[in-house]
């Protein structure tokens, strides 16, 4: 009913309201395309007080609302679900970098910043904002606090929620909470801005942010290593931060399975190889040329071969080859989906039981499911793995998904849980998996949950149907 929207109109002036298929259509659809949404509108406010007045309008009209930033998700939280009369709010034109501080290191900007837009403006003053996503070009900063993002250097940064010192959001009343203040010590009673990190938009939408920055990372070792047969990553792990006094910002392991989906999209030879273990991609970093970082990564790199660890190893010698290796890294979800699109299982672990992992779920999966291709890689030195089945050729991707999800997903859920981990390391819970949280969450645990929501947004305007059932 186009009338029905003419009130967000005049709140949100030219542009502000979407509301043709055609225009529509691409806020609708997640990420993976494995559900298409449904709204009327797409309501894309340029300020606060926009955003303030659109939730008053939601509410006095009966809509509820998804928040949505880049809409780079896997787990369909940004996607407004068909049924539920949802209009999607898109911060895409909030993007302004509100200040930067170089003396304080921090940066504030809005919510609907481009992650890699806020990375340049932090390196403009020789500063680093260390969050790295494969997706930093098109995903915003909304969407990173809302599924709490980790990236490519938690191991040495943490995830978002350890990045945020500030934080702005408007309430499902309209209301503003507004705590932007740049203090690293402020104990002045419950840390509320921490409760809308990881919520997924479900407590409110958050318009501004402030960030911790570091110093530039201008220095750098990069290195290629080949695991020996029966490799201990979590030795490995270990080893390396303590040899490198915990310089190391990456340490990426990669199968060689997921380096050959690479090799066959290119239809070349990456040019480096993975051991019999696999590989891992290992950066150190620092700020001050005084560090000798090639020196200390040689030295850590003798002793993981005189342990028999490791293989074989490459250094990067020049910014080019180091690009090189990384892009190999970053394109493997390509490779997946050039091979036909894969079932991606996010899994969290106690990097102590990485090992236990991978060996008890390769069994399972060969023998539950020996036809299908097992591609694995992740953030090894925070435990995150990205345990991936590789949909066989001739099979339908979606008809894929579904017997996976409903079958061997739970038994390598449950294995993870088992030792000590997570069914969801960053991805979130979203729509796709908000069945699991019921399914594994601690029942207490979803009891404050579901209060803190109630608390929050007793109308169940905000993304209703994300991470919880109604």
């Amino acid at each position: 009913m186009p009338d029905a929207l003419n009130p967000f109109r005049d709140c949100l002036g030219e542009g502000g309201v979407l509301s043709e298929p055609v225009r529509i259509a691409a806020y609708t659809l997640d990420h993976r395309a494995l559900m298409r949404g449904e709204t009327e509108a797409v309501l894309r406010p340029r300020s606060v007080e926009a955003v303030q007045g659109l939730v008053r309008l939601a509410r006095r009209h009966g809509y509820g609302l998804v928040p949505q930033g880049g809409n780079t998700g896997y787990v369909g939280g940004a996607t407004p679900e068909p049924g539920r009369r949802q209009l999607v709010v898109s911060l895409e034109r909030m993007t302004r970098i509100r200040a930067v501080d170089p003396l304080n290191f921090t940066l504030a900007c809005d919510a609907g910043t481009i992650l890699a837009e806020a990375q340049a403006a932090a390196a403009e003053h020789d500063l680093l904002l260390p969050l790295s996503l494969g997706a930093e070009g098109s995903c915003r900063l909304g969407g990173n606090l809302g599924t709490n993002a980790g990236g490519l250097q938690v191991l040495r940064y943490g995830m978002t929620r350890d990045l945020v010192l500030g934080l702005e959001a408007v309430l499902a009343d309209g209301a503003l909470f507004s705590d932007m203040r740049t203090l690293r010590k402020n104990n002045v009673g419950t840390d509320l801005k921490q409760t809308f990190i990881g919520a997924e938009g479900t407590l409110g939408i958050v318009t501004g942010i402030v960030l911790k920055l570091w110093p530039a990372q201008s220095f750098r070792a990069t290195a290629w290593l080949e695991l020996s047969a029966g490799a201990p990553l979590p030795e490995i792990a270990a080893l390396v931060r303590r040899e490198t006094s915990d310089l190391a910002s990456t340490f990426e392991l990669i199968s060689a399975s997921s380096l050959g989906l690479v090799a066959e999209m290119r239809g070349s030879d990456p040019g480096v190889k993975a051991g019999p273990g696999g590989a891992v991609l290992l950066e150190l970093q620092a700020s001050s040329a005084r560090i000798p970082l090639d020196d200390v990564l040689l030295g850590t790199l003798e002793l993981l071969m005189e342990r028999g660890y490791v293989a074989d190893a490459v250094l990067a010698q020049s910014e080019a080859q180091r690009r090189a290796m990384w892009a190999i890294r970053e394109t493997i979800p390509e490779g997946e989906k050039h091979a036909g699109g894969s079932v991606k299982l996010d899994i969290a672990l106690p990097v102590s039981q990485l090992t236990a992992f991978l060996e008890r779920g390769g069994a399972l999966l060969a023998a539950r499911m020996p036809e299908v291709r097992l591609s694995f890689y992740g953030h090894v030195g925070d435990g995150n793995i990205h345990y991936n089945l590789v949909v066989p050729q001739g099979q339908d991707r979606l008809a894929f998904t579904r017997a996976v999800e409903a079958g061997i997903a739970h038994d390598l859920y449950a294995l993870a849980i088992d030792l000590g981990g997570s069914f969801s390391a960053e991805y979130g819970i979203g729509r796709f998996k908000r069945d699991l949280l019921a399914r594994y969450g601690d029942p207490t645990r979803l009891r404050l949950i579901a209060a803190v929501k109630r608390a929050f947004d007793p109308e169940g305007v905000m993304n209703a149907g994300a991470m919880l059932p109604d």
